[in-house]
């Protein structure tokens, strides 16, 4: 058999499928993808719990169009997708679970349609294996329902690419071509570096259709419109802000971050500065598996776009997170094991069609079950202990805002010093901070707002405090101490 479980056309190359416009619309294969996407939901909503509370950078989205809490410092890298996106729920309710079964639903909904694109170019089965691939991993099943990024930058550039290639081979499929423009607007919208990454293939196929162009710049530009706009209206210009985005990123440029990668795989959601031990190699043989699988599937495919254009897009969509930032988290590479999934799919349905007796073919279609049983055994265990360590953090933060509260630092409130941005948010303060990554106001406007305000300076056990709160009370607030202003202790 030729490529997967397919039987190539006499005299066509073989693409893992036949050619777009002799291919009948397989509408059969559309519940593979439902289920697909059904499961995926039901997996979050019982695996991830939607009472986990909100990370870090949740936090700060999730601010910026609540109701019950002040917005928080919105950094220069960020962008304002996932705040609009949460909106419906956190603009009227404060209930994390709510928030949680929203997004959950909404990625599962967006994964079918995301994959719905591509069933005029890729066997049903095959599709289907390679959302089930994507939606299995770890780090997909934890950020689908939070209020992140990247999983909508992964979904949109699947989306894209698939729209793109069926756009491509029908200049009048106007529906396609709506397609590339969400899905490009949808990565811009997320977040806009990635999206320019991921389409730097679209663009150079795109060269000498200037529709097809045209549209795909639109859907960048529409996107990407109210970052480019604020840039000038509260970050000093565009060229400013990408500067500010590169130094909180580390200074962009040259660095190896492949093996930071690599550590972050056994569960650390982030790994800035990226030491410690080396994760299990048994948790991340995945991992190496990858490009191996989707060789095999682009070399059965030869020269066929359907399996070649996602591979290159997965390949730009890495190069900065690989090798221009010093630093890593596993989420930043949903948008290359998005499109990697599809070329992945047809490397295994290669390695289960090749033999040709019968004998052979159940001992590969037995090996290769076995191979995903025990794949999907190593993304549970690293998901429980992800959630573990997540939801540790989370109820430390939630303790300490129990403390603050109990010292008489209630809203309206402001909070400074040590994870004092997500503390503030389950506190239900502001945020401010004087140096880091957060910087948005000075030391001596701190110890002004500590008159009328009530204020408390947040550190670890043995950091000492900053000057103008050295004279203030400290206590005990959960795992941290707390410098409480004057003015709060005589209003208690």
């Amino acid at each position: 058999m030729a490529d997967g479980w397919n039987v190539t056309m006499t005299g066509a190359i073989r693409t893992g499928c036949p050619p777009w416009s002799a291919r009948p619309r397989r509408r059969w294969g559309e519940p593979w993808l439902a289920a697909v996407a059904g499961a995926f939901t039901l997996a979050q909503l019982v695996l991830v719990r939607p009472d986990l509370g909100l990370g870090w950078d949740e936090t700060v989205y999730v601010s910026q169009v609540s109701g019950q809490v002040p917005a928080a410092f919105f950094s220069a890298p960020r962008a304002r997708g996932v705040s609009l996106l949460a909106a419906p729920i956190a603009s009227w309710s404060d209930s994390t679970a709510l928030l949680r079964i929203y997004l959950a639903v909404l990625s599962g909904l967006a994964l079918y349609f995301a994959l719905r694109v591509w069933r005029a170019q890729v066997m049903p089965r095959v599709l289907a294996l390679a959302g089930a691939l994507f939606a299995s991993l770890w780090v997909t099943l934890f950020y689908g329902p939070q209020a992140m990024p990247n999983y909508w930058v992964a979904l949109g550039a699947l989306a894209c690419v698939g729209c793109f290639l069926r756009a491509r081979a029908n200049s009048g499929d106007r529906a396609a071509l709506w397609g590339v423009f969400a899905g490009a607007a949808l990565m811009a919208w997320m977040r806009p570096m990635d999206a320019v990454y991921v389409v730097l293939p679209l663009l150079a196929l795109a060269l000498r259709r200037p529709r097809l162009l045209v549209v795909l710049a639109a859907g960048l530009l529409t996107g990407a419109g109210e970052w480019v706009i604020e840039a000038y209206v509260s970050y000093g210009g565009l060229a400013q802000r990408l500067s500010d985005a590169s130094r909180i990123q580390g200074g962009l440029g040259l660095h190896l971050a492949v093996v930071d990668q690599w550590h972050s795989l056994g569960g650390r959601t982030l790994c800035r500065p990226c030491t410690g031990s080396a994760p299990n190699l048994v948790e991340t043989l995945w991992w190496f598996a990858l490009p191996v699988l989707a060789a095999l599937g682009a070399v059965r495919a030869r020269r066929a776009l359907p399996v070649l254009l996602p591979l290159a897009c997965a390949a730009t969509a890495a190069v900065p997170y690989l090798f221009l930032i010093g630093y890593a988290a596993p989420r930043f590479l949903l948008p290359a094991y998005a499109l990697l999934a599809l070329p992945v799919a047809h490397g295994l349905a290669h390695l289960v069609s090749t033999p040709r007796r019968r004998t052979g073919r159940t001992v590969a279609v037995g090996l290769v079950a076995s191979c995903l049983a025990a794949h999907l055994a190593v993304q549970y265990v690293v998901l429980e202990r992800t959630l573990r360590s997540a939801a540790e953090t989370r109820d430390n933060w939630f303790r300490t805002a129990s403390a603050l509260h109990t010292l008489g630092v209630r809203p309206p409130c402001l909070l400074s010093g040590y994870e004092a941005v997500p503390i503030a948010f389950y506190t239900g303060c502001g945020s401010a901070q004087t140096d880091g990554h957060d910087t948005s106001t000075t030391a001596a406007a701190l110890a002004r707002a500590a008159h009328r305000t009530p204020l408390a300076v947040l550190t670890r056990s043995g950091d000492r405090p900053p000057a103008y709160a050295r004279t203030w009370s400290m206590e005990r607030a959960g795992v941290l101490h707390a410098y409480v202003a004057p003015f709060v202790r005589q209003g208690r």
